[in-house]
C-alpha cells in the first residue's frame, strides 16, 4: 500500500474512534512502530486535532468540537466514485438530482489532470442503458417516479403505511407493513404485508398516488406479522445446481425470492432452493423464461411438473 493511501485510510480509522493507541495502528495496518509514529505525526501536521494521553495505557484521542481536515481522495478512489456514477446513469434511481450535484462537487475537488482522466473514462467506458453519443459528464437523466423519494423519506421513520394505488380504472388503498423496496425489470416495487387481508402484497411505485402513515391504533406488532408470514411459507419445490456460466447469468437477473448459496470456496458452483406458486400463471411464465435464460450450465434436482412442461413446450417451438 502506498504511503498516501495508507495515511488517508488511517485518518478515516482515527475519525471513527474516540481513542486509539500506536499498538492498534501497528496491528491494524501491519506497520512498524516507527512507521506508525511517523504517520501519526504527519496526520497531526495536516491539521487533525489529536490529543496525546500520557501513561502506561496512554494513546491518542481526537479533540472534541474541532474541525477535521478536508477529505482527500486518491486517484483510484476518484475513479471508483466516478465509474459508480457512470454505471448507474439512466437507472431511475432515487435522489438523482443530488447525485448530479455530488458529481459537480467531485469535479470541483480534483485537479485538472484528474478531471482529464474522468473525461477520458467517460468516452471509453460504456454501460447498459447509456448513450455513447452524449459527451456530457453531468447528464443523469431518466428521473424516477416522484413518489419514490417521498416513500424513502417516510420509510426512514415508519414501516406501517396506507398506500393509495391506481389500478386500471379504480383507486384502491391498502394498509401495509413494508418489508422491502426493490427494483426489478426496470420497475420499483413495494413488497409488503397487507394488514387487513393478512397476506403478502406487491405494489408498483409507478402506480402510487398517495402515501401516509397507518394509524397506530390499528397496527399489528411486527412479531405477529413475521409469525403470519412464516405460517404462509410454502414448501420448496424448485432446487437447482448452478455452474459458473449459470451463476454469471443469475447475477444479471433473478427473481426476488431466489437466493444463491455457493457450494465451494471459489464460488464456481452454487445451489438455489425456492418455492414456486404453480397456480399463478404470470409467475409460472416468468420462472420458465428465467430458467431458459440461465442456460445449459444447470442441474435440476427438483422442479414442478408444470414448469417442466412449460419448458418443453417452449423448446418444441424452436425444435419441432
Amino acid at each position: 500500500m502506498k504511503k498516501v493511501e495508507r495515511i488517508n485510510i488511517i485518518m478515516r480509522y482515527i475519525n471513527n474512534r474516540a481513542h486509539f493507541t500506536i499498538s492498534e495502528i501497528m496491528q491494524e495496518f501491519n506497520i512498524s512502530r516507527s512507521t506508525a509514529i511517523r504517520d501519526i505525526k504527519e496526520i497531526e501536521g495536516m491539521g487533525m486535532p489529536l490529543v496525546a494521553e500520557v501513561g502506561r495505557d496512554g494513546g491518542y484521542s481526537v479533540m472534541n468540537n474541532s474541525i477535521l481536515p478536508t477529505v482527500r481522495f486518491t486517484d483510484n478512489e476518484i475513479k471508483a466514485l466516478f465509474i459508480a456514477f457512470m454505471a448507474t446513469r439512466n437507472q431511475q434511481l432515487p435522489y438523482l438530482k443530488s447525485r448530479q450535484s455530488l458529481t459537480e462537487k467531485l469535479l470541483g475537488l480534483i485537479s485538472e489532470n484528474q478531471q482529464d482522466d474522468l473525461v477520458l473514462l467517460n468516452q471509453i467506458l460504456l454501460f447498459e442503458g447509456t448513450n455513447p453519443h452524449n459527451p456530457d459528464l453531468l447528464d443523469l437523466s431518466d428521473l424516477p417516479h416522484p413518489m419514490l423519494e417521498k416513500l424513502i423519506q417516510i420509510l426512514l421513520l415508519e414501516n406501517y403505511l396506507m398506500v393509495t394505488v391506481k389500478e386500471e380504472r379504480e383507486i384502491k388503498s391498502y394498509p401495509i407493513y413494508l418489508l422491502h423496496l426493490y427494483r426489478e425489470k426496470c420497475l420499483w416495487l413495494i413488497g409488503g404485508f397487507d394488514l387487513e387481508e393478512e397476506k403478502r402484497r406487491i405494489i408498483s411505485v409507478d402506480n402510487l398516488t398517495q402515501i401516509e402513515p397507518y394509524p397506530k391504533k390499528k397496527r399489528v406488532s411486527k412479531k405477529k406479522i413475521l409469525e403470519q408470514l412464516s405460517k404462509q411459507e410454502e414448501v420448496i419445490n424448485l432446487v437447482l445446481e448452478l455452474g459458473p456460466k449459470a451463476i454469471a447469468q443469475f447475477k444479471k437477473y433473478h427473481p426476488l425470492n431466489c437466493s444463491l448459496a455457493y457450494t465451494n470456496p471459489y464460488q464456481t458452483t452454487a445451489i438455489i432452493k425456492t418455492c414456486i406458486n404453480v397456480y399463478h400463471l404470470e409467475e409460472l411464465t416468468e420462472i420458465t423464461n428465467w430458467l431458459l435464460f440461465l442456460g445449459e450450465d444447470i442441474k435440476v434436482k427438483e422442479i414442478p411438473e408444470e414448469i417442466l412442461n412449460g419448458i418443453q413446450e417452449r423448446l418444441s417451438l424452436y425444435c419441432p
